[in-house]
């Protein structure tokens, strides 16, 4: 008779030792041993796939996988036309941003167009997301609700009530009662996880897995859990703003270069058609520090607004604070200022902002964001037509970014007539004005300061 034996397994890469040790030796990672029970593969039930002889690639017939819209559009565009039916997508986001608000409209969404769907809570009470599918608007007949925590009695839900979509929330509460250890760690993720798979494929559902995340962001879990699944998307977003991004990490079935720009609202998530007139509505008129990006997430261009503000420092050592830009870059990009256009910021305090909750760490937003710091500095107001792109290099050169074209007539589209552009950069579309320049310093001038500073 086989028995089970208890093994320490690696979350980053699968690594297994017979001994914890504080670090993986197969990865390098430290603290990343965690402890599980192996159990025999006679003993983790569910039954064998049939056998399926292999044909060639010309004669697979692929009209049953055809994608399934969501009756969201913003969500269809990021999977590539909608669910796919037998895949497998895993949706993370930072609690309270609106992961279960979401996938209860994507279900709705399907149930209107005559497809059941299962929503499978392990979190919540069948009550309260009664509640909030009654408040959002989505109760609809061919939506289905049940709560369960246990992975073999969701399969049964998934069997009993054979819904075109279902959704688990969320994945690290589902566990499989023939194993010994809690929900959540590594075993149980990773078993319950597989077992949906197998459920997926052989059945041809679309299952969308809810996963948690750590305090710094990252999917929480085993990092095979996101090998298991067809997509992995993102849902980010800053509680106390109302924009919401739908991003693709990983998808099987189509790019990964779309994203997917919600409004939180009363009545739930709303499709925003144009994000860059929303982060610029409330932009105030003759205020240094302040300049417009051309960003592009995806394959959209976005206009995001940059600030920055200098004040004397207090403490001896300055302080450098970044929302929504990267701080590593802010504090490069301050460097090169003060060495390559002779601005110092040694005695001052600086912070920088990309409005609306927006994270902007492209390398494209170098130029804008070094304009809005010198401007910043000297109190100079930068004119409110004038968006500025490009990368910048430690000798202070600027170097061109891709999409330039598309970026700068989402800028024309807005309103906004001149762009600072690095001077090799393709040319720019009709209707806006183009200010080549070749390194910062020539940035500066063109910009409106006159002669370069320092």
């Amino acid at each position: 008779m086989s028995r089970t034996r208890t093994i320490y397994r690696c979350r980053e890469c699968g690594h297994t030792e017979s001994k914890w040790a504080g670090r993986c030796p197969a990865c390098s990672e430290w603290s990343t041993l965690e402890e599980e029970v192996e159990v025999p593969a006679a003993g983790r039930g569910g039954a064998a796939r049939p056998f399926e002889a292999a044909l060639p690639i010309d004669q697979i017939d692929f009209a049953e996988w055809v994608a399934v819209p969501t009756g969201l559009p913003e969500v269809d565009r990021v999977l590539g036309g909608g669910l796919v039916p037998g895949s497998v997508t895993l949706v993370h986001g930072e609690p309270g941003i609106g992961k279960s608000t979401l996938l209860l409209q994507i279900v709705r969404g399907v149930a209107e167009r005559g497809r059941r769907a299962l929503y499978l809570t392990a979190e919540e009470s069948k009550q309260q997301v009664r509640l909030r599918a009654e408040r959002l608007g989505t109760l609809h007949p061919e939506l289905w609700l049940a709560s369960e925590t246990d992975v073999v009695s969701v399969v049964q839900h998934i069997e009993q009530v054979k819904p075109a979509v279902v959704v688990v929330d969320s994945i690290q509460t589902i566990s499989d009662p023939s194993l010994s250890s809690a929900p959540g760690t590594v075993v149980q993720v990773r078993e319950s996880a597989n077992r949906l798979v197998q459920v997926a494929k052989s059945n041809g559902i679309a299952i969308i897995l809810v996963g948690h995340v750590t305090k710094d962001g990252a999917l929480a879990g085993p990092r095979v859990l996101e090998h298991l699944v067809d997509t992995v998307l993102g849902f980010e977003g800053d509680r106390h703003h109302t924009m919401r991004i739908l991003r693709a990490t990983k998808h099987r079935f189509g790019s990964t270069d779309e994203i997917g720009v919600f409004e939180m609202a009363e009545e739930g998530l709303v499709t925003v058609d144009d994000p860059s007139a929303i982060f610029l509505a409330d932009r105030s008129q003759g205020v240094s520090g302040s300049i417009v990006v051309p960003t592009i997430d995806g394959h959209r261009p976005i206009l995001v607004e940059i600030q920055a503000l200098m004040i004397n420092a207090s403490t001896v050592v300055p302080r450098r604070s970044a929302e929504g830009v990267d701080l590593g870059r802010l504090n490069f990009l301050l460097a090169v200022l003060e060495k390559r256009a002779g601005i110092p910021f040694g005695k001052h305090d600086v912070y920088a902002l990309a409005v609306g909750g927006v994270q902007v760490h492209e390398p494209g937003a170098d130029l804008a964001l070094c304009l809005a710091l010198a401007s910043a500095q000297y109190n100079v107001v930068l004119p409110p037509d004038l968006v500025a792109c490009g990368e910048v290099g430690l000798g202070g050169e600027l170097r061109r970014v891709i999409h330039l074209e598309r970026r700068l007539t989402e800028a024309a589209r807005l309103g906004l007539r001149r762009a600072v552009i690095p001077a090799n950069a393709p040319p720019s579309p009709a209707g806006i004005e183009e200010l080549r320049a070749s390194n910062l310093s020539e940035a500066l001038q063109l910009a409106g300061f006159g002669k370069a500073p320092g």
